[in-house]
């Protein structure tokens, strides 16, 4: 049964029931025709980030084709080789025992959670790797919850079963964990009774029993056969009909340099062929957005993109027919038909910045995409292929002018500056600030995450203090979790108070705890948020830095530049030792005299400045402070540059 758009939308923000009544939704569509194809099967790769799922794909590649895979293949975005993360969902297609397996790759940070909602979409089964000495952490629960919402039933596996530690007892309590992860979701009997596989996708072995496993990986004698096995026994191979009009739901967009937009999705009815004419329909009501002629249809093949004649229910196919508008969730489909595809919409962003051009004295020196206009058609055509950006007209609720852009965290929209910076723009950026809403009752609402975070047992104390001053609640404490015997805590937080938290849990840790956070909901509004405030240092002044002056500045406070640095009135240059701000001059000069010295002057040894990066830059900005970001620097700025300007606001707030 089809609903509505707006009872779709009721899937945001579920609670177990709303779980329950997506998963039912979900199991009757995929039921409601006869298989096309028993030698196909889609399935997703999905984990909590840093779990070996990436690597696991790759030993599944390198066992079922004789091509050469490098490490990490799927990745293949410079950032993600970069950062070692997956960014964007991509699929490849193995072949296996005469069947054609559809793997689609998932990213396994919260950030990116757009991205495995539409990946979902794509498939009808799922490969769960989980860590077995990490066992359930948030990322996990968040991919859980959304496979099952499709009425996906995962295949779990234990993956880094070759480190020392990994016992049968320690699986057995994942296992149980696990089992009652999917029921607290609304799993159905079937999704409760899922089949387990150990494996090292390091070692490229994997066995349904983990002894097995283990015997394996110590002779090197192994391989990844039993997950193919268990993709092929256990995952349902797609439902649809040839004989329907053809109907195709667009998971993913990507832009080609000669054949303009693409769409990629997984054909529900009927077959496609070359010069076939097709209307795309929007999500909800219908509408046509427009009609198209098919130019080339295209698949993955063991990584490599290869052209082919027809697409048939059951497949993922990537087609290109000159596209203008069609964009994620659109129905790709035959004249004759009328109704879209359903599809669940993405979960909201959550946090929003405002983009504007660079209007700072050294603008236009370092890069070469300068205007507005620039700006906002990159922008935008991100958003085309971002399901989870949003990018809107309006102006900054502190009246900074420019483009709203909102995204699903502090690292989604870091990445979107990044790519930005390195394609040669120059812009300015506000602080983030979170996307608040009203629930039914007039409160105001705000976004809530689930926070694990895990630190040496004589850190607790500090963590706990620090993440409570920022409005969150402390859930859970295990206090011997992991190999390592360090203490697990699990908060409950609005994504306000985590905003710059993560270089303070750094300090609190010294750098040896681990963070780990993912949406959960959206809560009542916990009022303001005292945080920790010191002042900056600015420059009065432009011109080039000079050691004799920074040598006076230095026990001010913490430096952001060394000497024969670039700065301009209004530039932030380091941290003040106190709350309030302090207008200094980083350019004088040693006055020079005819009158010699009565001894040789002492050198000024300078400490090192404090490098600011794009993250740490997000979230240590504050509300009339902007990032004034260029190709070759990232700068700290006030909004407003004129000292006598931002005096005169002072007095004005003041009064």
């Amino acid at each position: 049964m089809m609903r509505s758009a707006a009872a779709t939308v009721l899937t945001r923000h579920a609670t177990t029931q709303t779980l329950v009544r997506d998963c039912v939704y979900a199991r009757s569509w995929r039921r409601r025709a006869s298989t096309t194809s028993s030698s196909t099967r889609n399935v997703a790769i999905i984990a909590h980030v840093d779990h070996g799922k990436t690597t696991l794909l790759d030993q599944l590649i390198r066992s079922t084709s004789e091509a050469r895979v490098e490490e990490r293949a799927m990745d293949n975005m410079q950032l993600e080789k970069e950062r070692g993360i997956t960014i964007a969902a991509k699929y490849t297609a193995v072949s296996y025992k005469n069947a054609t397996l559809h793997i689609v790759d998932t990213p396994g940070h919260a950030d990116f959670g757009g991205e495995v909602e539409r990946a979902l979409e794509l498939v009808d089964g799922a490969l769960l790797v989980v860590d077995p000495f990490e066992g359930v952490m948030t990322q996990t629960k968040f991919v859980v919850r959304k496979a099952l919402q499709k009425g996906l039933k995962p295949l779990v596996v234990l993956n880094k079963v070759d480190r020392d530690g990994v016992t049968r007892a320690l699986c057995d309590a994942v296992e149980s964990d696990l089992f009652d992860l999917f029921a607290a979701m609304g799993a159905d009997d079937a999704q409760l009774d899922f089949t387990v596989v150990y494996a090292s996708a390091r070692a490229g072995v994997a066995s349904t029993s983990l002894e097995e496993a283990q015997k394996q990986i110590v002779e090197g004698n192994g391989s990844v056969d039993a997950i193919l096995q268990g993709v092929l026994d256990h995952v349902p191979a797609p439902r649809g009909c040839t004989q329907q009009p053809f109907a195709l739901l667009v998971s993913m967009i990507e832009r080609d340099p000669f054949f303009g937009r693409l769409v990629t999705g997984r054909v529900f009815d009927g077959a496609l062929g070359i010069g076939d004419t097709l209307k795309v329909l929007t999500l909800g009501d219908g509408v046509v957005r427009e009609t198209v002629r098919v130019q080339k249809i295209f698949t993955s093949r063991n990584l490599e993109r290869v052209a082919v004649k027809e697409a048939k229910a059951g497949d993922i196919v990537t087609i290109a027919a000159g596209f203008g508008d069609a964009t994620v969730a659109d129905t790709l489909c035959s004249p004759e038909r009328r109704e879209p595809l359903p599809s669940t919409p993405v979960d909201p962003p959550t946090l929003s910045m405002t983009f504007g051009v660079n209007t700072s004295s050294l603008a236009g020196k370092e890069g070469n995409q300068l205007t507005e206009r620039q700006i906002e058609e990159r922008l935008r055509a991100e958003a085309d292929t971002d399901v989870s950006l949003r990018v809107s007209d309006s102006s900054d609720e502190d009246g900074i002018p420019g483009l709203q852009v909102s995204g699903r965290g502090e690292l989604h929209l870091g990445i979107i500056i990044e790519k930005l910076r390195r394609e040669g723009f120059e812009l300015s950026v506000s602080p983030p600030r979170v996307i608040q809403g009203i629930d039914d009752e007039g409160r105001r609402t705000e976004p809530f995450e689930s926070v694990l975070l895990e630190c040496d047992a004589n850190d607790c104390g500090g963590v706990i203090d620090a993440v409570t001053q920022r409005k969150g609640d402390l859930l859970d404490m295990d206090t011997n979790a992991g190999e390592d015997g360090r203490t697990r805590l699990t908060f409950y937080v609005p994504s306000r108070g985590l905003i710059g938290f993560r270089q303070e849990f750094i300090n609190a840790t010294r750098g040896n705890g681990v963070m780990q956070r993912a949406f959960d909901s959206y809560g009542p509004s916990r009022g303001a948020i005292g945080k920790a405030k010191k002042g900056k240092l600015i420059s009065t002044t432009s011109g080039v830095t000079t050691t004799y002056s920074l040598g006076a500045l230095e026990p001010r406070g913490t430096l952001f530049v060394g000497p024969a640095s670039e700065v301009y009135a209004g530039m932030i240059i380091g941290e003040h030792t106190r709350e309030n701000d302090l207008e200094v001059n980083p350019t004088k000069e040693k006055k020079l005299t005819n009158m010699r010295a009565s001894g040789n002057d002492e050198t000024i040894r300078l400490t090192p400045p404090k490098v600011i990066d794009l993250e740490s830059a997000i979230g240590y900005v504050g509300t009339d402070e902007l990032i004034e970001v260029t190709p070759k620097a990232i700068r700290l700025r006030k909004a407003e540059l004129a000292s006598s300007m931002r005096r005169r606001a002072s007095r004005q707030a003041d009064s």
